[in-house]
């Protein structure tokens, strides 16, 4: 086996030892914690999920985006508008049309019905925003992102405005929110070994050289924003019937930040950075959380000042951005080693 092929196969294992990891995670919670930390462990999967959507346009293309946010925006009040008894629509939603106010489907068709309105939306904004480059792309989608969140928040017939819509079933537990991580990694890597995957990392790393070579950096944007986009919606429905509860500020700035604070910590470059950035900041988070409640250390109770959480996190950010600005993973993905690889595939050796 050649080195080539070696270091190929070795790079398929990153999806499933990412996949392992967040087993090992889940594992563990449920095994030695307490209720709080599982609802912690189910809120980290799906932000895995969106995370790795995310990662799917803004990994591969090197576009920071604003907008994602609302993709689980849509996702979720798609799902929201199917799911929802109809008692409970004509009361919050009187807006909606007949079919859909008298639709009541089962959770999984409803949130692939939402990914796949999101991704619908992806790509008629994307066709427009994606001719931009740059920080002028990036400034398109948190305008995208503004128009999303008060078209939402004023369309109050349909989608109850500022107003909560609430009584979505909660059924998203650790282990629905692992099985879909574990698809989000799966395609994720998929895309990022495809045609469409290197082409689009070519533009990343020298745009004018992959344009000489014949590559259409606009079609493979496209692509990779609206697949991001399926999965960010996705995400976006698991929130809330994880929560049982949404609003549009849900998925404005708050979520928006998070999900970059997430990849940056744990590098852009590669689809292990996405998972770890999102594992290191939620266990960063929730540890933070219960320091602000207080703890007891002998005869001592100890409490960090309120909003700690926001500052020490913003503070870890910007050392990990001074040290190592290309992420904790500095861009590198988790995998056996080639030599390793090769020496099972081919035993004669």
């Amino acid at each position: 086996m050649t080195q080539h092929h070696a270091r190929k196969l070795a790079s398929l294992t990153t999806p499933l030892l990412l996949i392992a990891l967040l087993a090992g995670f889940v594992l563990l919670v449920l095994a030695f914690g307490d209720r709080s930390l599982g609802r912690m462990a189910a809120e980290t999967l799906i932000r895995v999920t969106l995370v790795v959507g995310f990662w799917i346009f803004a990994g591969n293309s090197g576009v920071i985006s604003f907008g994602h946010a609302a993709f689980a925006c849509v996702g979720a009040y798609v799902s929201a508008w199917v799911t929802l008894k109809p008692e409970m629509k004509s009361l919050l939603l009187t807006g909606l049309p007949d079919w859909v106010a008298q639709a009541e489907w089962h959770v999984l068709p409803a949130a692939l019905a939402a990914g796949s309105v999101a991704a619908a939306l992806a790509l008629i904004t994307g066709a427009a925003i994606l001719r931009l480059s740059g920080i002028a792309a990036s400034i398109a989608t948190f305008a995208f992102l503004a128009m999303v969140n008060t078209i939402w928040s004023n369309w109050t017939p349909v989608t109850g405005g500022t107003s909560s819509v609430v009584g979505l079933a909660r059924y998203v537990s650790p282990w629905v929110g692992l099985g879909w991580a574990a698809l989000a990694i799966g395609v994720a890597a998929l895309y990022a070994a495809s045609a469409s995957g290197l082409a689009l990392r070519a533009t990343r790393e020298d745009e004018v050289a992959a344009s000489a070579s014949g590559i259409d950096r606009y079609r493979h944007r496209l692509a990779a924003y609206t697949l991001s986009a399926f999965f960010c919606g996705i995400g976006g429905a698991l929130m809330g019937h994880f929560i049982g509860v949404i609003n549009p500020d849900g998925f404005y700035l708050g979520l928006t930040f998070l999900m970059l604070a997430m990849l940056v910590m744990g590098g852009i470059g590669s689809l292990s950075g996405a998972v770890v950035g999102v594992l290191v900041v939620s266990i960063a988070v929730e540890g933070l959380v219960r320091l602000e409640k207080g703890v007891t250390l002998g005869a001592t109770e100890f409490a960090l000042p309120a909003g700690s959480q926001e500052i020490l996190i913003g503070l870890a950010m910007i050392l990990v951005l001074i040290f190592r600005p290309a992420g904790l993973l500095a861009g590198r993905d988790l995998s056996l080693p080639a030599a390793w690889v090769a020496g099972r595939a081919d035993p004669t050796d």
